[in-house]
């Protein structure tokens, strides 16, 4: 899916700016970004690629025109983008220091006039397992969780169901929700065999939504596996770049303890989609349920936003704090966030590293291009916006907000399980286990009693068997990580 990208804000000129001011501001953009393309950051070079761009298109005539139309008229809704340092002014130091930056999307309407909900058009893939594993119980709440899907689509969407074991079977191809009996009874038809390739009901599920591709509505695919997949990960994350690259997102869920949560979370990070654990087949109806429920009520889909710092500013860490939480990573060109519902907001918090005796007064820190397409107007939004802070010899005191405290206490916690799973997986029980013990206790000081209780019967079994259950280690880290979203 091509990406339509208002050249005229890419740049920063006026509609009716004339071909030398074009030219100026093409060359003041490019000067400005190239020194941090050279010191290799991905965004920085992800923008010079979209200001030449914007200025080829503007440069020619016949696409300037085409620009002015699809990009003249304004909107009365849109996507604001709130930039929050951690400080707005910082001490010149002769070492190196860290500042945060926290990004906030939030779907806006011009005073005086109110959203106008729509439904969003679906184009949508379920990609169910039904391997071995799925047997009995677990297959019988999929097949429920299917049909009530298929009973709250409408008319206007498409739907496919992809049944996957070692091989993919299309149950149910690509096409709009009328007959909805003949759907859910096809649906229902689903049998346990074989065993778990996940890469196989990927890419046909990716075929079926790809036959309706559309930016004006929700091109997304459901994965649900309880198992491992053995031998086709870096496929699967080789087809969720492409899905990403034409405007597909998918939701990665994992059913159970067996499965693979670093592949799952990968896929759904590179897609701008969501990962999940479901604990007991029992809640497949509502966790299936809920997320479809969300799909339908996007304001804004395939978000995505670029990060260039300043030369000598080093990119540390970059993390999705919400909605649907998860690390994002550092080597991203361009961070696809995926979609936007009414009434919430995306947020994500970079961890920046200024470097030691950085000159005196208002200085430049990162340059952030956002886009998204907004759902109902067939258009995509761009917003660009530059971070400042002061560097001075004599700071006044300047405490970090309250939004960006709030989630550094919440990440800290989820580091903190992180810790004890890499200690783990270093061999070092011993690490391990008083990294757990310092969770636990910390889990129980913020209130979360359920879970640091949780997290103390691990300790014991730690001490015991030297290992965790796999129940617990998914539990520990997809709890920790829901956290941090406020909005939960």
């Amino acid at each position: 899916m091509a990406e339509n990208i208002d050249p005229f804000i890419i740049l920063g000129i006026s509609k009716n700016a004339d071909a030398t001011a074009l030219q100026d501001a093409y060359q003041k953009l490019k000067k400005s970004l190239e020194p941090s393309a050279k010191a290799g950051h991905p965004g920085a070079t992800a923008q010079l690629e979209q200001a030449a761009q914007a200025y080829e298109q503007l440069a020619d005539p016949v696409r300037r025109k085409q620009a002015l139309r699809d990009f003249g008229s304004n909107s009365n809704t849109g996507l604001a983008m709130r930039l929050v340092p951690s400080k707005r002014t910082v001490e010149q130091l002769t070492e190196p220091q860290v500042i945060y930056l926290l990004i906030e999307v939030v779907p806006r309407a011009r005073p005086g006039t109110k959203f106008q909900k729509r439904d969003a058009g679906l184009n949508l893939s379920l990609v169910l397992d039904y391997s071995n594993s799925m047997r009995g119980i677990r297959l019988d709440r999929v097949k429920v969780a299917a049909t009530e899907i298929i009973e709250q689509l409408s008319e206007r969407d498409y739907l496919s169901v992809v049944g996957f074991n070692d091989s993919a079977d299309v149950i149910i191809p690509a096409t709009t929700v009328t007959d909805k009996r003949a759907l859910a009874s096809r649906a229902r038809m689903m049998r346990a065999r074989g065993g778990t390739e996940i890469y196989q009901g990927l890419a046909a599920g990716f075929k079926e939504v790809h036959k309706n591709l559309d930016p004006s509505r929700v091109n997304h695919i459901i994965l649900l596996t309880d198992g491992n997949t053995y031998g086709d990960e870096h496929k699967c994350y080789e087809l969720a770049e492409r899905a990403a690259d034409v405007g597909i997102s998918i939701s990665a869920l994992g059913l159970g303890s067996e499965w693979n949560d670093k592949l799952l979370d990968k896929i759904a990070s590179a897609t701008g989609g969501s990962s999940g654990f479901i604990k007991s087949a029992n809640s497949v109806v509502s966790f299936l349920n809920t997320q479809v429920q969300k799909l339908s009520n996007i304001f804004a889909e395939r978000v995505k936003m670029s990060l260039a710092p300043e030369p000598g500013i080093e990119l540390e860490m970059a993390f999705k704090l919400s909605p649907s939480p998860q690390p994002l990573s550092e080597d991203a060109a361009i961070y696809q966030l995926g979609g936007i519902q009414f009434e919430r907001s995306i947020g994500v918090l970079y961890q920046l590293q200024i470097p030691a005796n950085f000159p005196l007064g208002r200085q430049k820190v990162a340059r952030v291009v956002l886009t998204g397409d907004i759902m109902g107007e067939h258009r995509t939004q761009t917003a660009v916006g530059d971070v400042y802070i002061d560097v001075s010899s004599q700071p006044e005191a300047d405490d970090p907000p309250d939004k960006i405290l709030d989630a550094l206490g919440k990440l800290t916690l989820y580091r903190m399980q992180e810790r004890t799973q890499q200690a783990l997986e270093d061999g070092d029980v011993g690490k391990a286990t008083q990294q757990l013990e310092n969770f636990a206790t910390r889990l129980m000081e913020v209130g979360q009693s359920e879970l640091a209780e949780q997290a103390f019967t691990e300790v014991k079994r730690l001490k015991k068997t030297q290992q965790l259950s796999k129940e617990a280690k998914k539990t520990l880290k997809y709890q920790t990580r829901l956290l941090i979203d406020n909005e939960n």
